[in-house]
C-alpha cells in the first residue's frame, strides 16, 4: 500500500468511532477478525461505514489486485416444479400449476449449444425438485450437454438438488457426485444455503436441506475435487449475529476443504416472494438497506478475503449501477452474462436477464478497474487492455434478450414445455 493510500485510510478511519477504528487497524495489520470484531463492524454507519468500505477496498487490492472478472455464461433453469414450498421462493410451482414447466433434454442441449456458439464458456443448470423425477436425470443432462458442447463448463445442481437425487437413487452423496463428475460436471453452485443457521431456516424454509446436510454435500464435493461457490441470502428476517455466524461457518469450511471458488451475497428480492406477500413471518424486511449491503460486502472482504479471495456482486439482485458501486467496497467480480434468468425475475427483480460482455467491461472501466474474462474456476481467459478490445463479440450483438432467448413469462406460458407428472414417472434406480 502506498504512502498516499495509507494516509487517506488514516483520515477515514480517524472519523470512525474508537471501537471501529481499533478493529479496522487490526484488519489492516493482518490480524484475523472474529465474531466480536465482526459484530462491531457490521453495525458501522456514517463515517464508520465509509471507513469500513475503504479498508475493504484496500484489502481487496492487496489480495486480488485491480482487475474485475466476469464469465460468459447462460443459466438454464430447466423446471420450476418443486416438491418443496420455501416461503421465500417465488419461482417454484406445484405439479398441477398452469405455469409448471419442464424443459426436455433436447431443449436444454439446444440452449447450451446456442450459448457456446455465442461465446459462452459455462452453462449453469439449476431447477426445482420435480416430483416423480428420474433420479439420474441430472447425470443424463450433464452428459448430453458435454457431448453436444464439450468445451462448455457445466456448473450445476445445488446441494439441495444433489441431496434429493441421491435420496431418490438410494445412493450416498459421494456416489452420486462421482456419477455427475464422470458425466462431465465441473462445479456446483453453493446455493440453497440461504442463512446457515437452523432457527432462520425454520422460519423461511421449513423442510428444506438442513445446515448439516448442506455442509455434507459441500464436503463430499470438495473431497472429490469438485469446486463450489458459496452464498448468503440476506435482508429478510436474519440478524447481524446470524449473518456473522454464516460467514464464520463458510470460513471454517474453506479452511477445512479449500473448495470454494467465490462468495456471492444475494440480497433478498421481496416483491413476489410468498414470505413477503403473505407476511408469513413477523418482522420481515423488504430486502436489505443500502447501508446493510455496503456493510455486508465490506465485512465479507475482511472476514473471508484471505481464504475466499473472490467476492462476487450479483447484478441481477442489485442492478448494474449498484453492482458497480460495490466494486469499491471489497468486491472483485461481476458474475456472468446469464442470457436467461428465471429465479430472481420471478421474485420481482427488474434488472433484466442479460448483460453483454461489452456492458460488463464498460461498468468495470467506469469503476476505475481493469476487466478480464475468466473461467468458472477463475482462470484468466482474456485481459482487455484497450477499451476497443473485444468490441465485436457475438453476444454483444444481442440487444433484446427476451426476444432472442425468451423471457421467464414466455417460458411459463409455452404449452410445449408443460410439466406432465405421468411423463416423469421415475425409472428403476439404475445409473445411466
Amino acid at each position: 500500500m502506498s504512502a498516499a493510500e495509507l494516509g487517506s485510510l488514516e483520515v477515514l478511519t480517524s472519523r470512525a468511532t474508537a471501537e471501529v477504528r481499533d478493529v479496522l487497524e487490526q484488519a489492516l495489520g493482518g490480524r484475523e477478525l472474529g465474531r466480536r470484531e465482526a459484530l462491531v463492524l457490521g453495525q458501522a454507519r456514517g463515517a464508520a461505514l465509509e471507513a469500513l468500505g475503504a479498508v475493504a477496498d484496500a484489502l481487496r487490492r492487496e489480495q486480488v489486485g485491480d482487475e474485475v472478472g466476469y464469465v460468459v455464461n447462460r443459466n438454464v433453469n430447466f423446471t420450476n416444479v418443486c416438491v418443496k414450498a420455501c416461503r421465500f421462493c417465488a419461482f417454484s410451482r406445484t405439479s398441477r400449476s398452469e405455469e409448471a414447466y419442464f424443459l426436455s433434454e433436447e431443449e436444454v442441449v439446444r440452449r447450451a449449444v446456442e450459448a457456446a456458439e455465442l461465446g459462452a464458456t459455462e452453462v449453469c443448470l439449476q431447477a426445482g425438485l420435480a416430483p416423480g423425477l428420474d433420479p439420474w436425470t441430472y447425470v443424463r443432462l450433464t452428459r448430453a450437454v458435454k457431448r453436444a458442447a464439450p468445451a462448455l463448463h457445466v456448473h450445476g445442481f445445488s446441494p439441495e438438488e444433489v441431496k434429493y437425487a441421491a435420496r431418490l437413487a438410494r445412493v450416498g452423496l459421494e456416489h452420486y457426485l462421482e456419477a455427475l463428475q464422470e458425466a462431465g460436471l465441473g462445479s456446483l453452485p453453493g446455493t440453497s444455503a440461504e442463512v446457515l443457521v437452523p432457527s432462520v431456516r425454520e422460519l423461511i424454509s421449513p423442510g428444506r436441506i438442513t445446515v448439516q446436510e448442506w455442509c455434507a454435500v459441500i464436503r463430499a464435493a470438495h473431497r472429490l475435487g469438485i469446486p463450489t461457490t458459496c452464498t448468503l441470502m440476506f435482508g429478510h428476517v436474519e440478524t447481524l449475529e446470524q449473518r456473522v455466524e454464516h460467514l464464520l461457518l463458510l470460513r471454517s469450511l474453506q479452511r477445512e476443504t479449500h473448495g470454494f471458488t467465490e462468495f456471492v451475497p444475494l440480497a433478498f428480492v421481496h416483491e413476489e416472494a410468498p414470505l413477503f406477500a403473505r407476511q408469513l413471518v413477523p418482522g420481515l424486511r423488504a430486502g436489505p438497506s443500502a447501508e446493510e449491503v455496503t456493510a455486508l460486502y465490506a465485512l465479507s472482504r475482511l472476514l473471508l478475503g484471505r481464504d475466499i479471495p473472490h467476492l462476487q456482486v450479483s447484478w441481477v439482485k442489485h442492478g448494474p449501477e449498484e453492482a458497480q458501486r460495490l466494486l469499491g467496497v471489497g468486491a472483485d467480480d461481476l458474475g456472468g452474462t446469464l442470457m436467461n434468468e428465471s429465479i430472481s425475475t420471478s421474485a420481482g427483480a427488474q434488472h433484466g436477464q442479460l448483460l453483454t460482455p461489452r456492458q460488463l467491461r464498460r461498468l468495470i472501466r467506469a469503476a476505475g478497474r481493469r476487466p478480464l474474462q475468466r473461467s468458472t474456476t477463475y482462470e484468466v481467459l482474456r485481459r482487455f487492455e484497450q477499451a476497443s478490445d473485444g468490441e465485436h463479440e457475438a453476444l454483444d450483438t444481442v440487444t433484446d434478450a427476451d426476444s432472442r432467448f425468451g423471457s421467464y413469462q414466455q417460458l411459463v406460458s409455452t404449452k410445449g414445455h408443460r410439466f406432465v407428472l405421468e411423463r416423469r414417472a421415475p425409472r428403476p434406480a439404475e445409473e445411466p
